[in-house]
């Protein structure tokens, strides 16, 4: 899978890691990938509904080695 931008929010609380997600979407064309790490334990469920009621596609939302978490969603 292609990455088209990757941003890490580690340290950021709700409801930053979405404003900021919310910010790098924009500036991305419809159908790119963007990776998200973040370390807010609520990131995982906030960028589910995120992406339900944007419409955005969220493709992968996992945790990686390091503790944090990591979530790929692509522009609708």
């Amino acid at each position: 899978m292609q990455i088209d931008r990757s941003i890490d929010l580690s340290g950021l609380n709700c409801p930053l890691p979405i404003l900021r997600a919310k910010k790098a979407l924009a500036e991305l064309e419809s159908g790119q990938v963007l990776e998200v790490l973040a370390t807010d334990p609520g990131a995982p469920k906030d960028f589910e509904a995120f992406c339900r009621q944007t419409g955005n596609a969220l493709l992968t939302s996992e945790t990686t080695p390091d503790g944090k978490f990591r979530m790929v969603l692509k522009r609708k």
